[in-house]
């Protein structure tokens, strides 16, 4: 199986949103109630921070990558 790259913003996105569904399926079945406009922040709030940390750890991989290229090249 080949490896691939972690992308933990990928991974934070799909959290947030499965907590978005899992809140709004619970409000939808009368299990709890939540305000309507508690979810558009959430969401909102959820993808933003998604995007950072996927914009800081594509910094980290590009700055890891060129340190071992750095390496590579000195032997």
């Amino acid at each position: 199986m080949l490896r691939h790259e972690p992308q933990p913003g990928r991974l934070l996105a799909g959290l947030v949103l499965i907590t978005a569904a899992v809140l709004y399926t619970g409000d939808a079945v009368s299990a709890w109630s939540i305000p309507w406009w508690v979810l558009f922040p959430l969401v909102c709030g959820g993808l933003w921070l998604a995007a950072a940390v996927g914009v800081f750890g594509h910094l980290v991989r590009r700055r890891r990558k060129r340190k071992v290229g750095d390496r590579a090249g000195s032997c």
